[in-house]
């Protein structure tokens, strides 16, 4: 089975990746994950931390002359802003962060030990694992794409409609977003919210697209797709919310509004992932009974705001349970830009896993041979 552990604090000498399951014979280009990787430092909102490090990934194991063995791959991501064992104590956790609750849970009176690995900088050993994912995953076609749909409460009512077009615009966009109306004001705001030393949250979306019929299962809790899209986004840091398709204005609704009616259209000559069955709607979000239904999945991440103000809240010190300002960390004022392309990169490894389960995973040949086939009897 394909899956991945990463290993690491964020002030420490590196942040590793692991990846176990991954097929022989793939062809993985190191400026793909770099490129995943930059992407992942960019963004308006970003703390000064990003202007200290450029994430390059290295790789220890499990690629030869640029092929995957099918043995475990290692990637590492070196920290320029290493200084672990200089940093303070923290003794004034903050509200909203992992401090008190790991703090108390590992019986650590100095919470940098819990923060250090709660940290957001983690999320860089994420990308490049979503990297290598996505590098797979486009050898079928397929495409994961994400983008910022609103920050601060000033969201975009606008839909994707091709994600070429999309892709485009969003990489001209200081805010990874693709609704030009709406970004100035959203700008404005992130500068606003700079100076009053606060900070922002907002809303992600991720479409993957090209995906075969069958993906995922019905048949058990912890096999069906949307769940485990939903488990993978939840984890990211400062994720609080997760929904696919229409997902929860489902509830507000009669049944002929929400399900997508099924059409049969002959396929041509060329293959066709859904072999020959389409939709007009997709308030499904491409998931129907835990099974992938060749629609587009389109996963929405709600991110709260980071926790970590430059004009703290209330907290308690913890040596001696006096009231206090929470501590303040180098941090960002809005990293939803950043979050976006960790929940693609989740969303993409999650989606391999399902396709790796369902067509094999020694090597790269058997893969294709299992997916022509699959195609062709569907």
């Amino acid at each position: 089975m394909l899956y991945f552990k990463t290993a690491g604090e964020s002030h420490g000498k590196c942040l590793i990746a692991m990846i176990e399951g991954f097929p022989a014979g793939v062809f993985i280009d190191e400026a793909v994950i770099n490129k995943e990787l930059k992407r992942r430092q960019g963004g308006l909102g970003r703390g000064g931390r990003m202007q200290i490090e450029e994430d390059r990934v290295e790789i220890l194991s499990g690629i030869r002359k640029n092929t995957t063995l099918g043995s475990p791959i290692c990637l590492v991501i070196k920290n320029s802003d290493y200084k672990i064992d200089e940093l303070p104590p923290v003794i004034r956790p903050r509200p909203g962060h992992a401090d008190l609750a790991g703090g108390i849970k590992y019986n650590q009176k100095d919470v940098r030990n819990i923060l250090e690995r709660a940290s957001a900088r983690e999320t860089a050993a994420r990308v490049a694992a979503g990297a290598v994912a996505k590098i797979l995953l486009s050898l079928f076609g397929i495409d994961i794409f994400s983008y910022v749909k609103g920050i601060g409460g000033i969201n975009s009512d606008k839909f994707v409609k091709d994600v070429g077009v999309a892709e485009k615009i969003r990489d001209k966009s200081s805010i990874y977003g693709i609704d030009q109306d709406i970004e100035e004001k959203i700008i404005e705001k992130i500068k606003q919210t700079a100076e009053k030393g606060d900070s922002l949250g907002g809303v992600i979306e991720v479409i993957a697209c090209g995906l075969p019929i069958g993906l995922g299962s019905h048949t058990q809790w912890d096999l069906r797709l949307d769940a485990r899209l939903a488990s993978a986004v939840m984890s990211v840091q400062a994720i609080k919310g997760v929904e696919l398709g229409l997902g929860c204005d489902a509830a507000n609704k009669f049944g002929s509004e929400v399900h997508d009616e099924i059409f049969y259209e002959k396929p041509g000559p060329n293959r066709s992932v859904t072999g020959g069955f389409k939709r007009f709607t997709n308030n499904a979000g491409g998931i129907e009974g835990g099974i992938s239904n060749g629609e587009p999945i389109i996963v929405r991440a709600y991110m709260k705001p980071i926790p970590t103000l430059k004009r703290p809240l209330r907290s308690v010190d913890l040596l001696t349970k006096e009231p206090i300002m929470a501590t303040y960390e180098r941090s960002d004022v809005c990293a939803a830009p950043a979050a976006s392309v960790v929940c693609e990169s989740m969303v993409a490894f999650e989606i391999a896993r399902a396709f790796l389960e369902k067509f094999g995973e020694d090597s790269i040949g058997e893969v294709k041979r299992n997916y022509e086939g699959y195609l062709s009897s569907i």
